[in-house]
């Protein structure tokens, strides 16, 4: 067994199942489990909408569908945990997409949640998002919290980007999300978030078993895939430079999100790994996996064009129905209980990222 520094030498190796192994997220999570001496298993549907059109399977991965994991599911024998990356991504770009990601995020759960049960594996990490806040918190100088409903098409139209106080109508100032937030999807990717969720705590219970919920913000780095829109808004930027184009940005640039490196989102999975089996039987626990530092999304376009050289961004006033305002987490619950703060902040991380290497559109 393997010793990692700081840690105890007794800690046993573990034995965990990774499903979408070979995605941005999962590859990273495999490398920090696999350098301290665990076990993994790994699977991957390998859908282009993450890999892109002709991907092929690397040395040691299984490409299975959790859709069908009733099929693979011997691959759950001797499992300590399972860390459920594997999910159809992004905000949704068409409606023709909802099916896609009904049928990877909703169903593809439920199957590996009853194929975990079958075969005895009580131990679940499953990456979730920000998305099933749907808009942030909200605060009116006046009139203390509030909960704005959908923007309206009118108002996009007209250039009001901000949502308003429904008693005075003044803007509201956002404020940070705690995990004991409601829950409000505004796309299909969020709709599909919130049922993976569902179905897990509902696991959790019926099983006697224990679920950890890792609810990721903006997440950002090397290895992120190229050309694609179902990428993360960092790399359709980085694609936009590298193609000699201003990146285009979206309403006024004004939206706040909270950027997190894929060095530290995989930390926190490894971290949820080894505390979800301690928890005591029916559990589901959720936390804001993020970096703490507010960043907004013109922002985040500047820095990337200043770091690689590139057109300075063009802030477009266009809106997607779907997008909300300002999305910014609380990090406090994941670092009293996970022991989880980010070691990346954003201003850094994010020039690095201006001339880190993408993950081509074609393997």
């Amino acid at each position: 067994m393997k010793v990692v520094p700081g840690e105890p030498a007794q800690r046993a190796a573990r034995r965990v199942l990774l499903t979408g192994a070979s995605g941005f997220i999962g590859a990273q999570i495999d490398a920090q489990l696999t350098a301290r001496g665990d076990q993994v298993v790994r699977v991957d549907a390998l859908i282009p909408e993450a890999h892109g059109p002709g991907v092929t399977p690397a040395d040691g991965v299984h490409r299975v569908d959790v859709r069908d994991a009733a099929r693979w599911a011997d691959l759950l024998d001797d499992v300590d945990v399972v860390c459920h990356q594997a999910a159809m991504v992004g905000s949704g770009v068409t409606v023709a997409d909802l099916p896609s990601y009904a049928a990877h995020n909703d169903l593809g759960t439920a199957a590996l949640l009853a194929a975990m049960h079958d075969r005895g594996v009580d131990d679940l990490v499953l990456a979730s998002s920000m998305v099933v806040y749907g808009e942030g918190r909200y605060s009116c100088e006046e009139h203390g919290e509030q909960q704005p409903p959908a923007r309206s098409r009118a108002a996009l139209d007209a250039g009001d980007f901000e949502n308003h106080c429904p008693l005075c109508d003044r803007s509201l100032g956002w404020e940070l999300v705690p995990e004991d937030a409601r829950l409000d999807p505004r796309s299909s990717y969020a709709a599909s978030k919130v049922a993976q969720e569902h179905y897990s705590l509902a696991w959790a219970r019926q099983a006697g078993a224990r679920a950890v919920g890792l609810r990721y913000h903006n997440v950002y780095g090397p290895g992120m895939p190229r050309d694609t829109p179902y990428s993360g808004v960092a790399a359709i930027f980085r694609s936009s430079l590298e193609a000699g184009s201003a990146p285009r940005v979206y309403e006024d640039g004004g939206q706040m999100r909270d950027f997190v490196h894929v060095h530290d989102v995989a930390r926190a999975n490894v971290l949820a790994i080894d505390t979800v089996t301690s928890r005591p039987a029916e559990s589901w626990t959720t936390y804001n996996v993020c970096s703490g530092t507010p960043v907004s999304i013109l922002e985040v376009a500047k820095l990337l064009a200043q770091a690689s050289g590139g057109q300075q961004p063009e802030v477009t006033g266009d809106y997607r129905p779907g997008d909300v305002r300002h999305i910014v987490a609380s990090p406090a619950l994941a670092a009293t209980e996970l022991g989880f703060t980010a070691t990346v902040a954003p201003e850094q991380g994010i020039v690095e990222f201006a001339r880190a290497p993408l993950r081509p559109s074609v393997h």
